[in-house]
């Protein structure tokens, strides 16, 4: 029964996230956390760490500022390109690739966001990817996968 009850506290805790992050320009972890105990919620640090990233919450670039969006509703969402366009020209410095990974070289703290809109296109002959805080990779079927990859990422960045 113990279970239950921790799963539905998740949960309203998960929707209650989302429903801030829509309402507030939330750009850091500790903002969230006082929007949450606001909200009756008793959580650390290492649980806001937990549910960002179990809802895919990324930092974009807005209007207002960097804050935390759903890169879930990416995926239904008609304009994902644009989004996409818009989160990597502002987020990208360079793209270069060495065999089958390319090396996509972000601001700090950008990465995230740039490989969330990257995966949420589902590109062909991608295998997987692995973001870090001012780098993505992503590993491609074959060499030249990745240099077209690399190709079409740079054309986004606006370099030449």
């Amino acid at each position: 029964m113990s279970t239950k009850t921790e799963t539905k506290g998740k949960n309203e805790r998960l929707q209650t996230i989302l429903r801030l992050v829509q309402e507030h320009p939330i750009s850091r972890q500790e903002v969230l956390l006082d929007y949450l105990r606001k909200e009756g919620f008793e959580v650390t640090q290492a649980t806001i760490s937990r549910d960002i990233r179990e809802l895919c919450l990324v930092k974009a670039s807005t209007s207002e500022g960097y804050r935390y969006v759903s890169s879930r509703s990416e995926n239904a969402n008609p304009k994902v390109q644009g989004r996409f366009e818009t989160i990597f020209h502002e987020s990208v410095l360079g793209v270069d690739y060495a065999g089958h990974v390319v090396l996509v070289k972000c601001y700090s703290g950008m990465a995230n966001a740039a490989c969330e809109v990257f995966d949420a296109l589902k590109w062909k002959n991608v295998v997987g990817t692995l973001s870090g805080d001012d780098t993505f990779l992503i590993v491609a079927r074959s060499e030249r996968d990745a240099k077209t990859i690399c190709s079409e990422l740079t054309r986004h960045t606006g370099q030449k």
